[in-house]
């Protein structure tokens, strides 16, 4: 037990350190690279595999000690896996709720364990994982955070063979998971120290996207993708209809805000900021309605025969629009059996291939009244679900 555990808190070590960003080829169409910088776990790509990986030989694990900072305002997502017995025994740590979740398979035992503070302010944290015996902690800033404790009663063997180690994904079936979450993670690591590890990491990543130097909470476009909801799922007040709320800076963004479209129908609504114009427009059927960008709120409520805007100007001040939509059907009707869009305008057919896309920062979106999570979405994974540069 304890030669597996300090395998995996040494390889935790490495693995969590930041590396650079860009890598060197090694003959086997991966990238090599090494530790030094903070990396973005979120980037594209299959949304369980790895960023980076490697495998050393358990001989050369000689730390019982990880350490590593993270920095997310996502509350789920996969951090750090490692394995031995090509994947009979893993570790993995990731998110859940915004509070470390450690998830262990140990021969006989199988120990999920979660608590600890929430991670997911947006601030800088450092994690160390540590094996004591027939404990395993989790420190989180220099303070306790969970303990594990495990004892089998199978004759514990000495380990030999390999250890895989993998950033931002796992590499076992996600049906051993003890408890499920989503894997994709929108957050940075950086600043991870370790003990006689020196092999290299691998991606099939081209280059490794980059952290941003400071962060605010939020949905950022970077103008090359957006986010689907089928419209069936979110629930109609008959008496007052649906609404979408939108925070950020108007004046900043560039593209498709928003778009509402059922299949085999002309887009129903959209809502697209000029840069150059220094306008938002709404489109409902046939009509528009130009607005200056200077707001930081924006309320669209879908009733049975008219769409109304509630446009900030102030504090609590609110100019109102009504819209009615004329040849098209009824905005309630449409949104039953309709997709909404954020960040780029819907297309036609299953694949619904978009265009126009977003640049920008929505700080905040809500559809009836609740905060909307762009990771429920079908969505391109260029897009940063829970922050934006600042």
């Amino acid at each position: 037990m304890a030669v597996f555990w300090k395998a995996v808190a040494g390889g935790l070590l490495l693995s969590l350190l930041g590396w650079r960003a860009e890598g060197q080829g090694n003959g086997r169409d991966k990238k090599e690279v090494s530790g030094g910088a903070a990396v973005y776990l979120g980037q594209d790509r299959d949304a369980w595999r790895p960023l980076i990986h490697t495998t050393v030989n358990l001989t050369e694990i000689s730390s019982i000690k990880s350490s590593f900072q993270l920095r997310t305002f996502d509350p789920e997502g996969a951090i750090f896996y490692g394995d031995t017995k090509n994947g009979n025994d893993w570790f993995v740590l990731s998110l859940r709720d915004g509070v470390p979740l450690m998830q262990i398979s140990k021969e006989d035992i199988l120990v999920s364990v979660a608590g600890g503070p929430k991670l997911n302010d947006g601030k800088w944290h450092t994690l160390e994982v540590s094996n004591h015996g027939k404990f395993v902690i989790l420190e989180v800033d220099a303070a306790n955070g969970l303990v594990v404790g495990m004892q089998s009663k199978q004759t514990e063997e000495v380990l030999s063979g390999e250890l895989r180690l993998a950033l931002g994904g796992i590499l076992i079936d996600t049906e051993k998971l003890i408890v499920q979450f989503e894997p994709q993670m929108d957050g940075c690591v950086r600043e991870g120290s370790w003990l006689n590890l020196s092999a290299p990491w691998e991606t099939e990543a081209e280059e490794l996207w980059p952290c941003y130097q400071n962060v605010q909470p939020g949905s950022y476009f970077p103008g090359t993708g957006f986010a689907i909801f089928n419209t069936s799922v979110f629930p109609i007040e008959v008496d007052h209809g649906v609404t979408v709320e939108l925070w950020g800076d108007f004046s900043k963004m560039d593209g498709t805000i928003l778009s509402i479209k059922a299949p085999g129908q002309e887009q129903m609504l959209t809502l697209v900021a000029n840069n150059n114009t220094k306008e938002v427009t709404l489109t409902v059927g046939k009509g528009a309605v130009r607005m200056k960008n200077t707001y930081k709120r924006l309320g669209i409520t879908l009733q049975t025969d008219l769409i109304q805007v509630l446009q900030d100007e102030g504090e609590s001040s609110y100019t109102t629009l009504s819209i009615r939509p004329g040849s098209h059907p009824g905005p309630l009707t449409t949104w039953r059996e309709g997709r909404l869009a954020f960040g780029g305008l819907l297309g036609e057919g299953e694949d619904n291939v978009g265009s126009q896309f977003l640049t920008g920062c929505l700080e905040k979106i809500q559809v009836q009244g609740r905060d909307l999570d762009l990771d429920l979405a079908v969505k391109h994974m260029s897009i940063s679900s829970h922050s934006c540069p600042a």
